[in-house]
């Protein structure tokens, strides 16, 4: 599949209080005749209720297309949370065309963008661009983000998140891994400050980068979406303080295809999944079973141990044969066992 066949997704980052929210809502507004969809990323009550966004729902951007996850930084819970979810944003019944993602202010963006690189995923969806946005006073003043007592609450709250990393860190992560940076509240800055704050992030940034000013969360759409930079293919250009350095290494899964034929006792296959994940460390198994006797093809999904299975349509003219996918860490595929355990 072509880059001009993915999807293009937009990860919006920056620290509480640097107007993530009010861009997305922008955009939303904005859409440039694309349908949308969004993914919010917070933590805790300090974090951005997604209600602000469902309350901007309409046509292009319709309210089962906005989801929240609040239970951890969307790439520590790649397996459990992320693919799941981007995978069910990219079967709605009309794909959207683009989807905007809105990180916790305090998650490292790279190891998020190691995870376009799963297998589930990887054909299907890329990274049109990585947008940091700047309180520009604050950045001004030598701080990174307006509030820095409520930025520090929200990070004590949330317990994945590594709270020994300095906050300088993460807004140099941010800014290293962006491909445009925006000054918000341009207004309320002014000239003077603005020209602060693009100095301060000049000396950040690890290239030339485009540095805009903002105000009310208003850029031109098209500034910022269809950039096309497949950043997923780009991380050796975006440095981190944390490379090397306990990252994820999420290019270090793999994934079978294991098939066989009907299968006369389903519930039997999929007490098979359940242990073979368990006793293996797999994080995912998706498929379709034949079931001997049935009509319709049988849908099965699980993430680790959960498992999920349903009918869902007829086999048709499609050849009547189980085909599992398996997706684990590399040292974790053991192919003739994994065969064995599901007895292929």
């Amino acid at each position: 599949m072509s880059d001009l066949n993915k999807i293009p997704v937009t990860v919006v980052t920056g620290f509480l209080g640097a107007g993530k929210t009010t861009l997305i809502r922008h955009l939303m507004q904005n859409p440039q005749g694309k349908r949308l969809a969004v993914l919010v990323n917070e933590f805790g009550t300090a974090g951005v209720d997604s209600d602000i966004l469902k309350s901007c729902a309409d046509e292009n951007c319709p309210e089962n297309n906005i989801v929240e996850l609040a239970n951890g930084c969307i790439c520590c819970t790649v397996a459990d949370d992320f693919i799941p979810t981007i995978e069910a944003l990219m079967a709605l019944p009309e794909t959207p065309e683009h989807i905007l993602i809105e990180t916790s202010g305090l998650a490292l963006p790279k190891p998020l963008l190691k995870a376009f690189d799963w297998p589930a995923i990887r054909s299907r969806i890329t990274v049109d661009g990585v947008i940091a946005l700047a309180d520009a006073e604050a950045v001004a003043a030598g701080q990174f983000a307006p509030d820095l007592d409520a930025v520090q609450a929200q990070r004590e709250a949330d317990d994945s998140l590594d709270h020994e990393t300095p906050l300088s860190e993460v807004f140099e992560d941010q800014i290293s891994c962006a491909d445009i940076v925006l000054l918000s509240k341009a207004d309320l800055a002014g000239e003077e400050g603005l020209a602060k704050a693009r100095a301060v992030i000049e000396a950040e940034a690890p290239r030339q980068l485009p540095i805009l000013p903002m105000s009310e969360g208003v850029i031109d759409p098209r500034v910022v979406l269809g950039i096309g930079a497949a950043a997923e293919d780009d991380l050796e250009a975006r440095p981190s303080h944390h490379d090397g350095h306990h990252d994820h290494e999420h290019d270090d899964f793999e994934s079978i295809v294991v098939e066989m034929g009907e299968v006369s006792d389903p519930q039997d296959l999929q007490d098979r999944i359940v242990n073979m994940a368990r006793n293996r460390k797999i994080l995912r198994v998706k498929g379709y079973v034949a079931v001997e006797g049935k009509p319709m093809r049988m849908l099965v999904q699980a993430v680790g141990e959960r498992l999920r299975a349903q009918y869902d349509q007829p086999w048709g003219a499609q050849p009547r044969k189980t085909q599992l996918v398996v997706i684990a860490e590399h040292d974790d595929i053991d192919v003739a066992g994994i065969h064995a355990d599901l007895g292929a």
